[in-house]
């Protein structure tokens, strides 16, 4: 095998190192996974390795710096995820993930699709009027869907944005809980919430929730309604019961959007009940206008325990089957 060694050169040392969030642990994976070593001086890259593998390490790093220029902070996980995606899936296998950029906000930082699941995802949501959003925790399948909600609502797409879930916690009968309405249904509602105020200014979504732009409700409270020129995230979904999962479908009115977004290794039902995302998911597949998005360990960017913990449990059930 022949070997080569090209330089990459930017504007300053910074740069440089913001590509592989300046941790030489970083430059240690990439000469573990390709072979190429990669060493960093003053506003430059070089590399050496495999002249197949050095142009598969400059796609990365071009890559990288592509969307360090859109606002994107390279942290490890992001660095782990570009590595990994160019050496099984090939030097181009990058290009146009980090050109998607989403903003709600001024005073909030801009929303980049981190994988190439989640761009596709994003990809769905704008072209179809239902998507699914199908996968483990921390794949960012709500806040993405949030965040296109909130720009299609800004952009004046939409109306008003509906968010609801499932309150299976609570057997969706709140009667026995004290307080108020809002008040019990404030702890199952609180993770729509937060993402809204990761989104938007705190006292934007208030005004948003009291013009009744911006509606957060348990998903049997949609029964008898016709939801038009809304966009509509049904979250938690595999605890909706297949009887609630047509109810929930069967609203979408004219102009809307409605995303459904859901784990089925997380179902709190009853054995008795059915998961309407699982029958959903294999009743709509071939529908023309329906999108069904999967995700995997792959797409988590939680902490990069998390993505540990999802594969050491899918190897546990698996062992079980």
């Amino acid at each position: 095998m022949s070997s080569t060694n090209f330089t990459l050169h930017y504007e300053n040392a910074r740069i440089a190192q913001q590509l592989f969030n300046n941790d030489t642990k970083n430059l240690q994976a990439l000469n573990d996974r390709l072979g190429v070593k990669a060493t960093c001086r003053d506003g430059w890259i070089k590399l050496e390795g495999g002249e197949a593998e050095v142009a598969t390490a400059t796609s990365l790093f071009q890559s990288l710096e592509s969307a360090i220029k859109t606002g994107v902070v390279i942290r490890n996980r992001d660095f782990t995820y570009a590595l990994n995606t160019v050496a099984t899936q090939g030097s181009d296998s990058l290009d146009g993930l980090y050109t998607t950029t989403l903003q709600t906000s001024f005073r909030k930082s801009p929303v980049n699709p981190k994988t190439l699941g989640q761009k596709k995802y994003v990809e769905a949501i704008q072209k179809h009027d239902v998507t699914f959003g199908i996968g483990p925790a921390g794949t960012g399948k709500t806040f993405l869907a949030m965040t296109l909600a909130v720009m299609a609502l800004k952009e004046e797409k939409v109306s008003r944005i509906i968010l609801t879930r499932p309150a299976v916690e609570a057997g969706e009968a709140l009667g026995f809980l004290p307080g108020d309405l809002y008040e019990k249904l404030a702890p199952y509602l609180r993770p729509l919430h937060d993402a809204l105020q990761d989104l938007l200014p705190m006292e934007e979504v208030q005004k948003l929730m009291d013009r009744g732009l911006v509606e957060i409700a348990p998903l049997a409270y949609m029964r008898g309604r016709t939801l038009n020129n809304a966009f509509i995230i049904l979250d938690e979904a595999q605890n909706a019961t297949a009887e609630q999962m047509l109810m929930f479908l069967t609203r979408l009115g004219f102009n809307s959007k409605a995303v459904i977004t859901g784990d089925p290794t997380q179902i709190d039902l009853s054995s008795s009940k059915r998961s309407g995302l699982v029958e959903a998911e294999r009743a709509l597949s071939k529908v023309d206008g329906i999108a069904i998005c999967q995700f995997d360990r792959s797409d988590v960017v939680r902490h990069p325990l998390v993505q540990r913990i999802v594969e050491a449990y899918e190897v546990l059930r698996k062992s079980r089957n």
